[in-house]
């Protein structure tokens, strides 16, 4: 059965950090004004946002409609694809779509942070989705058991009496064309409707047809996990950042904005884990405590970059390219992704490099480097 998406955002400017929303496709429609939450009422755990029921004397810290009530909501009619267990649907691509999929990663994060459950019934295809696992056949075997059945059928002939010849006969398809899980009838693959489906080719079909509805919901996952663990912003980090013994003008800053501009919001997560031991940044800068300082060292030329996650603070040695800079910072927050390392590197028959940053590297863990490398290669606290 096909759902449709209603929710829409309406801004509210007279609050200091405003998210408000109406709720077009709640039961509580003309009750429910807004849900409103900011820095203040978050930094409260028990109190993740303030209710305001109209016509009603309500008003509660948590809403007397409760994130329960919110969940049985977003499973209504009007928002997902359903079998026994929702789906997001594949065909809500819109702009404000992703918005309205980002509010229920919201909502996961709230009900997370305030430790109340959400009545969620969503099929084991989202949540494992939602966790970066990989979807195999089991899964949509699981939840389109017709379409995987269907599949099946045009991969493997054998006993069924179909032939090359009454192919097209017995199945009812002529081009690479598969029904998603809203029910629409879509191209698997680029110019899909243009291929003709034939007794040779259909191994190629299924495998297309796998693909595409493995990751037909991708962009809606992608959506909700923003909602739940916003993007690492790099404007943030410059708000928070501090030089020592460099000027920001210098190139090699540039570089390095350039860089962490160019990584993915992956790579900014494990850079952030690289030089604070964290994964996510306050929404207001001003909720850091601590800045992020960046400090240019007289060491070898194109060396690995340092860290020290206690003072949230990076260490770069001189760099010929920025394509250099980025190589072996990437080298470094993918092979440097806690301070356990320095336990194995030490029984890996490694010895220390010889530093003379002594003075700053005092109570810190610093990182060894492999004997082969004779490389100089993170330090954590």
């Amino acid at each position: 059965c096909r759902r449709e998406w209603l929710l829409t955002f309406r801004p509210n400017p007279a609050l200091l950090y405003p998210v408000s929303l109406l709720f077009s496709w709640s039961p509580f429609r003309f009750l429910l004004r807004g849900i409103v939450w900011g820095r203040q009422r978050l930094s409260v755990v028990s109190r993740a946002w303030k209710v305001k029921l109209i016509g009603e004397g309500a008003d509660d810290a948590g809403g007397s409609e409760d994130l329960v009530l919110c969940s049985l909501d977003v499973q209504s009619e009007d928002l997902v694809l359903c079998p026994d267990r929702f789906l997001l649907n594949p065909a809500a691509l819109s702009k404000d779509h992703m918005v309205q999929f980002r509010f229920l990663g919201i909502l996961m994060a709230v009900a997370i942070r305030t430790k109340k459950p959400l009545d969620l019934h969503l099929a084991p295809w989202v949540w494992k989705q939602l966790c970066s696992m990989p979807l195999g056949e089991p899964d949509l075997e699981e939840v389109d058991l017709l379409t995987f059945r269907t599949l099946q059928g045009i991969l493997h002939l054998e006993n069924s009496g179909i032939t090359e010849e009454n192919f097209h006969v017995m199945i009812p398809l002529d081009s690479f064309v598969a029904h998603s899980a809203d029910g629409r009838l879509v191209p698997v693959g680029p110019g899909g409707q243009n291929i003709s489906l034939n007794f040779s080719n259909r191994t190629e079909y299924v495998e297309r047809a796998l693909q595409y509805r493995l990751h037909e919901m991708d962009s809606q996952v992608a959506s909700v996990r923003e909602g739940t663990a916003p993007p690492v912003s790099v404007e943030t980090l410059k708000k928070l950042v501090r030089y020592r013994d460099i000027a920001e003008s210098h190139q090699l800053v540039a570089w390095f904005w350039q860089s962490l501009e160019e990584f993915t919001n992956e790579e900014r997560v494990l850079f952030l884990r690289f030089v604070s031991g964290r994964s996510r940044l306050p929404s207001n800068p001003a909720d850091m405590t601590q800045k992020f300082q960046i400090i240019k060292v007289d060491r070898p030329v194109n060396g690995l970059p340092t860290a020290q996650t206690c003072f949230f603070l990076l260490r770069l040695p001189p760099y010929t390219s920025q394509v250099v800079l980025a190589e072996r910072l990437r080298y470094s927050i993918h092979n440097c992704p806690s301070i356990d390392m320095d336990n194995y590197m030490l029984t890996h028959n490694t010895e220390p490099l010889e530093t003379s940053d002594t003075e700053d590297l005092k109570g810190v863990a610093v990182k060894w480097a492999p004997r082969a490398l004779q490389i100089y290669s993170s330090g954590h606290c």
